[in-house]
């Protein structure tokens, strides 16, 4: 793959996906062949920023974390009001990572 092509994607996407394995993600990217990057380039990313105002607002009702895909502590936030609080404030601050790092679990499976 052409290395102008991979830090191309890669600006255009980091915000995607964590700063700590960017570099990991290019050193992988380069052996793809077209076929998979054109995937690569279509595929649908979840943004942290969205995520992140989501639990803001609908935290407490667990939202976030079905959207994540992760109904049990979903409907744990649901049942409890996000633990009386507690799960909704700790979402705050790491619903962005989780973000992240789901969106690079699921480059990681194409790749």
């Amino acid at each position: 793959m052409d290395q102008q092509r991979i830090d191309m994607y890669v600006m255009a996407n980091y915000k995607y996906f964590p700063a700590e394995k960017i570099m990991y993600l290019k050193d992988r990217m380069r052996y793809l062949d077209e076929q998979r990057f054109a995937w690569l380039s279509t595929m649908e990313l979840k943004d942290p920023t969205t995520y992140l105002l989501i639990s803001i607002f609908l935290g407490s009702l667990g939202v976030d974390r079905f959207m994540l895909g992760e109904t049990g502590m979903g409907i744990l936030k649901l049942l409890t009001c996000g633990c009386c609080g507690v799960l909704t404030i700790i979402d705050w601050f790491t619903i962005s990572d989780k973000v992240k790092e789901a969106n690079f679990a699921k480059v990681m499976a194409l790749l």
